[in-house]
């Protein structure tokens, strides 16, 4: 599993370096995979609207219930506890909050709810999050974590241990 990640994370630093040609990214993915064997696994994609990016998550493996959902400064998943991705992505260094707040990390995407069968959506449209210059998710980890993100507590929303994380890549 570490190299999958570390061939990734190469990939997409090749992308990014490169910038990607004269195409206009309008569409990115992450893979989420288990964190010291959660079982919790899943899709993100990422495409581009008029008003924002289109955030659509389906995930397996989830405890029933809230699990805070965040895009972090790293797109580094190789560490056995999640931590290699740092802290919440937050280039305007605003204190946490929730995905509606003006101010906010802008990691920040609030709470993925599971069902009884461990199984959560999210479709959510992001006015905030880019895919080019400084607020850009690409090359960023996406961390679900193992409790709610309470969408206030300083600096992280009290969201607990990181039970899955994939690295946000650019999509066909």
């Amino acid at each position: 599993m570490k190299q999958s990640f570390l061939t990734a994370i190469v990939a997409i630093s090749f992308i990014v370096i490169s910038g990607c040609g004269n195409q206009k990214l309008n569409s990115a993915v992450a893979k989420i995979e288990p964190i010291k064997g959660s079982g919790v696994h899943g899709v993100v994609t990422f495409k581009q609207e008029a008003r924002g990016v289109r955030v659509f998550a389906e995930v397996r493996g989830l405890a029933p219930g809230n699990h805070g959902f965040h895009i972090h400064e790293f797109g580094d998943c190789t560490g056995e506890d999640g931590k290699t991705a740092g802290g919440h992505f937050n280039p305007a260094k605003y204190p946490h909050g929730g995905p509606d707040d003006k101010h906010r990390h802008l990691g920040d995407l609030g709470n993925i709810m599971a069902d009884n069968n461990g199984y959560g959506v999210i479709d959510r449209l992001d006015s905030q999050i880019t895919f080019e210059g400084a607020k850009s998710i690409i090359g960023r980890g996406l961390i679900i974590h193992a409790k709610p993100d309470d969408l206030s507590s300083q600096p992280t929303g009290f969201a607990g241990p990181r039970e899955a994380c994939g690295v946000i890549g650019v999509a066909k």
